[in-house]
């Protein structure tokens, strides 16, 4: 039973098998970190599952403000380097789902083609419960929902979506260094991003 006391109604035989798995791990005292399949899971059919809506709103919102829609005014070498790497995922969405970002320089949010994100909200609407769920958490810790997308539909793998999502961060670290606490919170990060993308992959 999900928190909500819903059956675990899972969509994939392996997926039941990992989350069964993640229990077995489990001691004497619960380890909520260690269930993350369990959490997305109880997420998708008590949250998701009966009002698709907000969820699909709210990765809409981050379409419109999207981490790769905003490039540094400088230096150019980083410019550079957002070109070369986050304009590929922005013609692609395009291609993919008819909706045309577009790319804006320096940090001031700027309203995107309210058709883009029409185009965008009707594919979202196509997903299943699960789908959704993991496209959150992978649009959330990527700060991306382009990103979020190239990985659940598997045109990313998890280590390409973290480099892309973390690409700003990784030049400041070239140019002056990276301490200790940035070191935890970027493997953290990464950890999340592949607990996602396992659970998108046993809930297909």
């Amino acid at each position: 039973m999900t928190p909500a006391k819903v059956p675990l109604l899972l969509p994939s035989l392996a997926l039941a098998e990992a989350i069964a798995e993640e229990w077995r791990g489990q001691g004497d005292r619960l380890k909520p970190a260690d269930l993350p399949l369990t959490q997305l899971a109880n997420t998708a059919i008590d949250r998701v599952a009966s009002d698709p809506k907000p969820v699909i709103d709210e990765l809409v919102s981050y379409a419109g403000s999207d981490l790769v829609c905003y490039w540094a005014e400088g230096p150019e070498s980083l410019v550079e380097r957002q070109r070369q790497h986050w304009r590929p995922l922005l013609d692609d969405l395009a291609l993919r789902h008819d909706a045309l970002l577009t790319v804006h320089y320096g940090v001031m949010p700027r309203p995107q083609p309210p058709e883009a994100l029409a185009a965008l909200a009707r594919h979202l609407a196509t997903l299943s419960p699960f789908m959704l769920t993991g496209l959150t958490a992978a649009t959330s810790s990527c700060g991306s929902l382009v990103i979020g997308l190239a990985l659940t539909e598997g045109r990313l793998t998890p280590d390409e979506a973290f480099e892309l999502s973390q690409l700003d961060e990784t030049y400041q670290i070239e140019q002056w260094g990276e301490d200790a606490a940035a070191a935890v919170r970027r493997r953290a990060l990464r950890r999340e991003i592949l607990d996602t993308h396992r659970f998108l992959t046993l809930a297909q």
